[in-house]
Formats: structure tokens, C-alpha cells, sequence
């Protein structure tokens, strides 16, 4: 499932496409995603203007002038196909919501596996959407201090893997980056959350903030789904240090361990037994 970095770098693949222009014809090809599509999906967007384009967590916000914001998740499988009117090809089975704007560019969500969603919040009802209203901060955000994570980690007796990955602490973290920034602050993700020193807090919130960064430089981690808006892969996996590589060496120098793969509620976490503690 698309991560904080690939929904981030989808965000700024369709600013550029959409930002300004006004929506002329919108298409629900199905009454439903994962979740029912929200009564008049079609007629309430239609005519709008997208005024800007935002993210929360691994939520897209597209805002419209004087209209609803549209909430998008890309769940497993989404993906925006889009291009000129005339050059994109007929909507599929898989194309769902169709948009198209003034300047004659035609937008597609794809989504094979329906686990995508969309809805339409009032602009001063999105902080209490179901969705947003528990999402802890932003980890590339200000409100993301090393402060911050010290409390949120404070008295936790879950390991390090299950805190990060609660969306309450930090939003848009997942299974990828989490192991990532872990490996890169030399942190198990078998320790107690709670049982973290300040030093190891730092490291952590440095880490958690530049793996993320290296990703939206890369565009982001394409494993299986993913592409970017314009068609092409992201490359961050090709710099994974631990993620899925379970068995081969660590790339540490002079380390000489075996990066390990274990499960921790339900889901493979991969680390350095030598590098992390």
C-alpha cells in the first residue's frame, strides 16, 4: 500500500495538471470504491475550480473554490492515469472516477483491487472526518519535534515497529519506511517503545525525516502498484538497506551480519540483529 512518499510524490505529479483549472466533466463510473461514493459525486464537482492540492498522512485533499474538498486514499492498487482528452485511452474496467478539465486534460483513478476511496468533506468539517480527526503530526511537518516523539513514545510498552506505525503518534508512516528509519537509527523494532533514551530518540526523529525525504527525492518506492502520475516507477527501492532483504548481508561495512526477517502483528519487519539494539 502507497506510503506517505509515494502519496506525496502522486501530489505533486497532479498540482502542475490540475491546480487552476476548472472541472468540466466529472464521472462516477461505479456507485462505489471501498467505501459508497458520497450522494451527487459527480454534480457537486462539477464546474469546480482546484484551487490546491494537499496531503494528510496517505490522504489527498484536492480543494476547490467555494466547493468540497475531495479526500482520495490510493488504497493497494489506485493510481491517476492521465494525459490530453484526445491521447488517453477510453476508461477501462478498472477506471472509476473520470476528470476532465478546461484546458482539455482528461484524469483517470485506476484501481484493479477497490481498496481506493474517495468522499467530499466540507473544507470546515475536514479536521473532524473520520479519517483526519486522530492523525497524530506530520513527520516532515513543524509540529513533528524530537519533543514531541519523546512523549508519544513515553510509557509505551508495544515495540518500536507497532508505536510507529500507529497513525496517532505519527501520520503516514508504514511497514516500508518504518523499518527503514529504524535500520538508519540503529533501533530493533523488537525494543520496547517506552525503554528509548533520548539519544535513540533523536537518532529516530532524524531518521524518520530523512528516509522520508530520500523517498519523495526518489519518487517514491515501486514494489508492486505503484507509478507516478506521468507513468513512470519510482526508484527508492533500489536503496532499501533491510526492507525485503531478508538472508542477504548487511551493507554496513564491516558489519558481516544477516539482514533477519521476523512478524510482528501480522506484518514482516526486517532488520540488522548487529546494527540494531
Amino acid at each position: 500500500m502507497p506510503e506517505l512518499p509515494e502519496v506525496e510524490t502522486v501530489r505533486r505529479g497532479l498540482m502542475p495538471l490540475l491546480t487552476g483549472r476548472r472541472l468540466v466533466r466529472v464521472e462516477a463510473r461505479r456507485p462505489d470504491l471501498r467505501f459508497p461514493l458520497p450522494a451527487g459525486f459527480a454534480e457537486r464537482l462539477t464546474g469546480c475550480r482546484v484551487a490546491a492540492i494537499d496531503r494528510r498522512s496517505k490522504y489527498l485533499l484536492f480543494r476547490t473554490e467555494g466547493g468540497p474538498v475531495l479526500l482520495v486514499h490510493l488504497g493497494m492498487s489506485g493510481r491517476f492515469v492521465s494525459g490530453p482528452h484526445n491521447q488517453v485511452p477510453p476508461p477501462g474496467r478498472h477506471d472509476h472516477l473520470l476528470f476532465d478539465t478546461d484546458d482539455g486534460t482528461r484524469l483517470l483513478f485506476h484501481d484493479p483491487r477497490r481498496f481506493g476511496m474517495a468522499d467530499l468533506v466540507a473544507p470546515e468539517a475536514l479536521a473532524a472526518h473520520r479519517l483526519i480527526a486522530g492523525l497524530g503530526p506530520e513527520p516532515l511537518g513543524p509540529d513533528f519535534t524530537v519533543e514531541a516523539l519523546a512523549a508519544g513514545l513515553a510509557g509505551r510498552r508495544a515495540p518500536m515497529k507497532a508505536a510507529l506505525l500507529d497513525q496517532r503518534l505519527v501520520a503516514g508512516l508504514g511497514n516500508i519506511y518504518v523499518c527503514e528509519a529504524l535500520f538508519r537509527a540503529g533501533i530493533s523494532p523488537r525494543r520496547r517503545a517506552g525503554n528509548v533514551g533520548a539519544q535513540r530518540v533523536r537518532r529516530l526523529h532524524a531518521a524518520i525525516r530523512a528516509v522520508l525525504e530520500d523517498a519523495i527525492a526518489s519518487g517514491g518506492s515501486s514494489l508492486r502498484d505503484f507509478v507516478r502520475v506521468n507513468g513512470e516507477l519510482g526508484y527508492f527501492q533500489h536503496r532499501f538497506e533491510v526492507y525485503g532483504r531478508a538472508g542477504e548481508p548487511c551493507r554496513v561495512d564491516g558489519c558481516g551480519a544477516t539482514v533477519q526477517r521476523i512478524v510482528q502483528s501480522n506484518r514482516s519487519s526486517f532488520y540488522c540483529p548487529r546494527c540494531q539494539h
